[in-house]
């Protein structure tokens, strides 16, 4: 196969799209899911580290959150949860990446149960159930093919008319919305979700095109000495400022029960749709495995929902509470401690919500 990112070439950009889709190895297709399972994972540990840490340096009640090791520990692991998100991106299709946020959680349900001591009730474990088949199906029925992202490629995905119309309603909506949300005072939780959600897109595709001309890079191919990579790392990192600045806005005006599964749904979306018109991921894909792959996403929402929504609340023991009945002169009176209120983190959304964490946390 001719190198189509040589720079003394100047191939057909047409021929050298179409001769750069090619079918994903089984080999490398199965790295890419398992590097983002274990990143969402590592993700969901860090957060509940993290909520640790918050909960017992506020019973303390001595020194800051960010003097303590453990906080830093769940901040190591999450970014080492981030970046596996990321090089995943470069082996397997965006589509398919995004939806296995899921995991994150599925996984943080179940650590908040076992070392958190969180209830476990019945819509647990029927979101995790439905959660768990949806990752099956959406594994199972996701497109097969992904592309050498290479400078070339990612230039001619960038004229493609169909991108160029992507982008300006994109851009229209967008400003719709930020009209109505800062002009208009109009704070609804949809609106904020749907800003993110925009950037979020835009994010996804150049996650995927940074991650992807790295990949290629490692295996010889040059792509770093292209103009295009470093374009598409600025809107790698100015898309992702954005979405944590809404972000945080959505946290403090709205419960994290609502912002989470709102969150990873708009997101997912929002990512499935720019792998399809940006990268042609649903290319050739036949309808039965399309609809498969869209019911293990319904799939995958009904169960972030169902995990995420009125999260019990961590029981705490205040540290100034003196049982009523080892007050000398009193017997047969016991006092009932009121259950402490504590955020639950725990989503795919909560790896951007913990910037803010760390400040309500500790007041």
């Amino acid at each position: 196969m001719a190198n189509s990112s040589s720079p003394h070439e100047a191939p057909d950009l047409t021929s050298a799209h179409r001769a750069e889709i090619l079918e994903t190895p089984l080999r490398t297709y199965v790295l890419g899911i398992i590097i983002a399972i274990c990143g969402n994972v590592l993700i969901s540990i860090s957060l509940n580290i993290q909520k640790y840490a918050h909960v017992r340096q506020s019973q303390r009640g001595s020194k800051p959150y960010y003097t303590s090791l453990t906080w830093w520990c769940g901040v190591v692991l999450m970014g080492i949860g981030e970046l596996g998100n990321f090089a995943a991106y470069g082996f397997a299709p965006a589509s398919l990446i995004a939806p296995l946020g899921c995991v994150s959680v599925i996984a943080s349900a179940v650590i908040s149960v076992i070392f958190l001591k969180e209830t476990l009730r019945a819509s647990d474990i029927v979101g995790g159930t439905l959660a768990i088949t949806g990752t099956y199906l959406l594994v199972t029925f996701a497109p097969h093919t992904s592309t050498h992202i290479t400078a070339h490629l990612v230039q001619y995905y960038i004229v493609s008319w169909h991108f160029l119309l992507y982008l300006f309603i994109e851009v229209i909506v967008f400003c719709i919305l930020l009209y109505l949300y800062k002009r208009r005072n109009l704070k609804h939780i949809v609106i904020v979700m749907l800003l993110v959600a925009l950037l979020a897109s835009l994010t996804v595709i150049s996650v995927k095109a940074v991650s992807g001309m790295i990949t290629e890079s490692i295996k010889g191919q040059l792509q770093l000495i292209y103009p295009i990579f470093y374009v598409m790392l600025v809107v790698m990192v100015a898309s992702c400022a954005f979405q944590i600045k809404f972000l945080n806005q959505a946290m403090k005006m709205f419960d994290a029960t609502e912002v989470v599964p709102i969150n990873f749904v708009f997101f997912t979306a929002s990512a499935i749709v720019a792998g399809i018109v940006f990268y042609q991921e649903f290319e050739g894909l036949a309808l039965l495995n399309i609809f498969m792959f869209l019911f293990g996403c319904l799939l995958s929402f009904l169960g972030v929902f169902l995990i995420a929504r009125n999260r019990p609340k961590i029981k705490q023991q205040d540290r100034n509470f003196i049982a009523m009945d080892r007050i000398p002169g009193r017997r047969n009176t016991v006092k009932v401690q009121p259950e402490a209120k504590t955020p639950t983190y725990g989503s795919l959304a909560a790896k951007l919500m913990c910037n803010r964490a760390g400040q309500t946390d500790d007041s």
